[in-house]
């Protein structure tokens, strides 16, 4: 015979404690602990463990497991399946966020509905009815004949409806309208949507039904809820974007199946979103005349590699204190370029403003666009355009020597298929000779040699 004891589950970090508290003993966060019942039985673990009668193993070795072919689902969709590593694997869990009215329901609506041709799909709607579902599938143009559609809240039916439907993928929008009877919490609190996800990637790793979560974002740009959440699923996707600009950009910032930072770059028309198969033609202005203050760099985003135009402007300051801003690019950074550029490139930038833009809403993570922010801040201050057709990247040093990057030929390889002719490159990312045919390739070493060559 079980007791119900119950207890108290901080909302912010899952600590759990016996007696209700206006402060968490763990985190320290004010009023985030919720009641939560749990059955325990009599004698504790210590009796179970005595109890315990020796069965058949169920465990396997790697080798065995690893003969097993790993089927992948494929979307329909060339972008997100980049993103999620090839496609679909059974049993995995994929939880999408982003800000309201970015797309996240409209682009797992299109993924569910090529899905559908050739397994049992079920889209799930906490949010909008089934009617306003087919009315926006029909407005998308989509087929839908073979979808399943459902409006419900509550995991246990939603399961029992997974189950009857013998669904292999299962897309529930959203997770933070779920609630289980496992929580008396409303839904939406902390704990329910940590047990509703619980019980949902529970039944995706039991039965192999594939489970895509649609998650709401804080105004901080942070799924809502508790950051457990995105530890317990396989694979965790941002949706991004400018608002100025109609593009999306998908990117993974966990996967357990793919390359985490992988990006995936959609565009919003009336159909809803399309993918974009060639990102760096967006990113790129193409101006019919070199302008000062332009350079175009090759980074790397997750296993693609990327051309985006990184563009300054050097002025005179409006006030006391020079401004330093950066857009898409860190602010600190930026700072420690500029005394880098003054030190060993005898180039000062006091008493004027700099601002650092990268195109099309990009931001940049890695290192490689330290040599081209230092080259497009020197074109604007001197007013002189970079050579045409050039393309750069490196790391540029404290010392001011300019340091190689990974995966350097790859770069070399996507400049070239964009019809550029000519790159400034650390001098230990210079291929062998006639490894990229019709572009000229000049490798440096450091900042000052670098200059000179630049313009």
């Amino acid at each position: 015979m079980a007791r119900q004891k119950t207890s108290y589950v901080c909302g912010a970090c899952g600590a759990r404690t016996a007696q209700w508290q206006g402060q968490c003993p763990a985190c320290e966060a004010w009023n985030t602990l919720e009641i939560a019942a749990s059955s325990i039985a009599h004698g504790g673990a210590s009796r179970n463990a005595r109890t315990v009668a020796a069965g058949p193993s169920t465990s396997r070795t790697v080798t065995d497991i690893a003969q097993e072919s790993d089927v992948r689902a494929v979307t329909g969709i060339g972008e997100l399946d980049r993103v999620l590593g090839g496609g679909l694997v059974a049993g995995s869990v994929v939880l999408l966020g982003g800000d309201p009215g970015i797309g996240k329901s409209t682009l797992l609506l299109q993924a569910a509905d090529a899905l559908s041709r050739e397994r049992p799909v079920l889209y799930v709607s906490g949010e909008e009815s089934v009617r306003q579902v087919a009315s926006r599938a029909q407005r998308l143009g989509l087929d839908a004949t073979t979808l399943r559609l459902a409006a419900e809240t509550r995991v246990e039916m939603i399961l029992e409806e997974a189950v009857a439907s013998r669904a292999q993928v299962l897309v529930v929008d959203s997770i933070q309208t779920m609630q289980t009877e496992l929580s008396e919490s409303s839904a939406g609190s902390a704990v329910q949507v940590r047990e509703s996800a619980a019980r949902l990637v529970r039944f995706a790793k039991a039965t192999g039904t594939a489970v895509l979560l649609i998650g709401h974002v804080t105004k901080e740009g942070l799924i809502a809820g508790p950051r457990i959440l995105e530890h317990m699923v396989d694979t965790v996707l941002y949706f991004e974007s400018d608002p100025a600009s109609r593009f999306r950009v998908v990117r993974a910032v966990k996967n357990r199946f793919g390359a985490a930072n992988e990006l995936g770059v959609f565009a919003m028309v009336e159909q809803g979103l399309r993918e974009v198969r060639n990102p760096s033609a967006i990113f790129l202005s193409r101006h019919p005349q070199p302008v000062a203050g332009s350079v175009v760099t090759v980074v790397r985003e997750g296993s693609r590699p990327l051309l985006v135009e990184v563009q300054a402007l050097v002025d005179e300051a409006q006030g006391m204190n020079p401004r330093r801003v950066a857009v898409g690019f860190e602010s600190s950074r930026l700072a420690l370029l500029l005394a880098v550029l003054h030190r060993h490139g005898g180039v000062s930038t006091a008493g004027r403003d700099v601002f650092i833009n990268v195109v099309g809403g990009v931001r940049i993570g890695e290192t490689s666009a330290d040599f081209p922010a230092v080259l497009a801040v020197l074109s604007s201050l001197r007013d002189r355009p970079v050579v045409t057709d050039t393309v750069c990247f490196g790391e540029l040093g404290l010392t001011g020597e300019i340091r190689p990057v990974p995966f350097g030929e790859e770069r070399l390889r996507e400049a070239q298929k964009q019809g550029f002719k000519r790159a400034l490159v650390p001098s230990a990312n210079v291929p062998r000779k006639g490894v990229i045919v019709g572009m000229e390739i000049e490798g440096v070493s450091r900042l000052s040699e670098a200059l000179d060559k630049a313009f």
